[in-house]
């Protein structure tokens, strides 16, 4: 498959699931925007990635900061052709009489409101271009729903309403949207949650391991390329056989 020419955001991008996704996008010819809330270590990720890409720091919480980094694609390169909406947190791992207020908030901004943000900035320029890609990564939970992740998993359904709702709405307009619903990947995001909880996950994969990064980021430029044309509004299962609907 090749995204040559083609210029790509992932968020979240300096470390895990973003990473690998950026580093295939770049291998595959794209010209790639590495953002993240951390500002070093986005340019230590851009650095890796190679190939001309470049480190955004911004807050994808924040309507100002998601549109600044938007405009900063499109100066750099003249348009935007993929985004990639994979910032966020898992949150605190415990049942939800035990979670403030804040606990909520905090996931709801992180996973879902950064998302909306993120594609509304997006498609206003790819609607001028004709054309363009959005991949969102939901999760398994967001299907399922995970105990003890509560506000995750009403975030990722979200996510997975969001997608279906926007597909339909500029699915004439040549641009398609996904969601990726991975199950347990192994990146630094499993530190954050409770071993016991990480255990539970596991064993419902029937395959009986993590997925990989890079698994994620192959599917992710499937869902890129010009190969993916007659396919939008959909869920990508990435559960190791744990969700085969």
């Amino acid at each position: 498959m090749s995204l040559d020419q083609k210029t790509a955001l992932v968020t979240g991008a300096a470390r895990g699931i973003g990473l690998a996704i950026a580093s295939r996008f770049a291998a595959d010819g794209a010209r790639v925007a590495l953002l993240d809330l951390d500002g070093a270590a986005a340019d230590a990720a851009a650095k890796k990635v190679g190939g001309g890409a470049i480190a955004l720091a911004a807050d994808v919480t924040k309507a100002s900061e998601v549109e600044s980094a938007v405009s900063r694609v499109v100066q750099e390169w003249g348009r935007l052709d993929i985004l990639v909406n994979n910032a966020g947190i898992t949150g605190r791992s415990f049942p939800i009489w035990e979670l403030s207020d804040e606990d909520w908030r905090r996931v709801i901004d992180a996973d879902l409101t950064s998302v909306f943000l993120c594609c509304r900035a997006a498609v206003k320029v790819m609607l001028g271009q004709g054309s363009g890609r959005i991949i969102n990564i939901a999760s398994i939970a967001g299907k399922e729903g995970n105990p003890t992740l509560v506000p995750y998993s009403a975030a990722k359904a979200g996510v997975i309403g969001l997608t279906k709702a926007l597909a339909k709405e500029v699915c004439t307009r040549g641009i398609l949207v996904h969601a990726i619903a991975p199950a347990v990947i192994g990146t630094e995001l499993l530190q954050q949650m409770e071993k016991s909880t990480v255990d539970l996950l596991v064993s419902k994969i029937p395959m009986g391991r993590v997925g990989r990064p890079e698994e994620v980021a192959a599917l992710a430029a499937w869902l890129a390329s010009d190969d993916c044309s007659f396919t939008t509004g959909a869920v990508h299962d990435l559960s190791g056989g744990r969700a085969t609907y």
